[in-house]
């Protein structure tokens, strides 16, 4: 299996933290997993899925898994692990930080002492991913799908005249409309009123003549 192509994709994922999805970017092109067992993992949105459903998985513990999946059945030396999760901080003691990483995934991927699926042991060397791993295409998600039209409702602003593209072209654009519709409303109240007034005056030189009483008289 061909590792290199996922490996300048997963470093970059290792950098960042897996639960921050702030000011990440849509694509339209397929989305990238990498599926073992029952898992898929997502290097684009930095997600572990089980069966499906996300699985919640510390920053710490998510980029040492990156770092066993990206070189199936390969080792992984405990100092590569410590230069990789902890690069400048030389005030933690690694090798009880690298038992505890380890030991969340493992519980995590569901691994035991007695029946290991995913991550093996090499004593006092470090750990191999044993499990088969598999890079799935996906369709782009409908977040994608958004991104598109609003590429697009910018694309057809910039096609827009040159004088209604910048900021206080726009404003006395609007300021004119608003101005021309209440001019509109103004001159229909103006035509409403003098009707009316012209016909007081009609209806005053027309005055209604007495009422005539028919009842007869015996």
């Amino acid at each position: 299996m061909k590792t290199a192509p996922l490996t300048q994709v997963t470093q970059e994922d290792a950098r960042r933290n897996p639960e921050d999805k702030g000011g990440q970017e849509a694509s339209t092109s397929p989305m990238q997993r990498l599926r073992f067992g029952e898992y898929d993992l997502d290097l684009q949105r930095r997600q572990l899925f089980k069966d499906g459903l996300p699985v919640k998985v510390p920053c710490k513990v998510y980029q040492s898994l990156v770092a066993l999946v990206e070189t199936p059945d390969e080792l992984v030396t405990r100092e590569a692990l410590r230069a990789r999760l902890w690069p400048r901080d030389t005030r933690l003691n690694y090798d009880a930080n690298v038992n505890t990483t380890i030991n969340k995934l493992r519980q995590i991927l569901g691994d035991t002492n007695e029946e290991s699926k995913f991550i093996e042991t090499i004593p006092r060397k470090g750990y191999r991913f044993i499990a088969k791993v598999e890079c799935i295409n996906l369709p782009a998600t409908a977040e994608a799908a958004g991104a598109v039209q609003s590429k697009e409702s910018v694309s057809k602003f910039a096609e827009a005249p040159e004088f209604l593209r910048s900021g206080p072209a726009r404003i006395w654009f609007t300021a004119s409309v608003i101005a021309l519709v209440m001019a509109a409303i103004l001159f229909g109240a103006a035509i409403t009123l003098f009707s009316y007034r012209s016909v007081r005056p009609e209806m005053a030189s027309h005055p209604a003549g007495p009422a005539t009483d028919t009842t007869s008289k015996p």
